[in-house]
């Protein structure tokens, strides 16, 4: 006969209690309670979830589900289909390769293949150290640069792989000066 305690530990996930139990953080109620009532805000809601959080948490689409009356099944929903919000958080630098047409004949795949062994991620991932994630997009809209790389709100015209790799070195750098000020 095996102990209660032998049991209990050896769960995989033990219950702890409702996420939800304590009140929604002041912050995001001033969100939510601006869409109170309004079916259609779904979408709104998330946008500016993502653009106060930087990325969608799981307790805020909770929060949101519970307080404006959705189940929290359209909130994923939603939130999963549209590729725009992220459900985890991103990098300092967003690095967004190009692959619309210009800048793939003018070797967008090169870039993407040298940037992700540089920084030893894939699409849709983060570095471990929290400095990267690298995205790509189907069209940048400046085709006249291609082969294009945008890096937050810096767009980085007529790359080559060896630009890139300078390109990642560079924000390295900056990153480095930033922590030492």
């Amino acid at each position: 006969m095996t102990s209660p305690v032998k049991e209990l530990s050896s769960r995989r996930y033990i219950y702890q209690g409702d996420p939800l139990l304590t009140p929604p953080p002041a912050d995001l109620m001033v969100i939510l309670d601006k869409y109170r009532g309004q079916r259609d805000a779904l979408m709104t809601v998330l946008e500016e979830l993502q653009d106060h959080y930087g990325y969608l948490p799981q307790q805020g689409l909770q929060y949101a589900a519970r307080e404006l009356g959705f189940p929290l099944s359209q909130v994923y929903g939603v939130a999963t289909f549209y590729n725009l919000f992220q459900l985890k958080p991103p990098g300092r630098y967003i690095v967004r390769v190009c692959k619309g047409t210009a800048c793939h004949v003018n070797r967008s795949g090169e870039i993407l293949a040298m940037i992700k062994t540089k920084l030893g991620i894939g699409e849709d991932e983060t570095t471990p150290d929290g400095m990267f994630t690298l995205q790509t997009v189907a069209c940048m809209g400046a085709c006249s640069l291609a082969p294009v790389v945008v890096v937050n709100d810096r767009t980085y015209g007529r790359m080559t792989p060896e630009k890139s790799t300078a390109m990642l070195t560079e924000l390295h750098d900056e990153a480095a000066m930033e922590v030492k000020v």
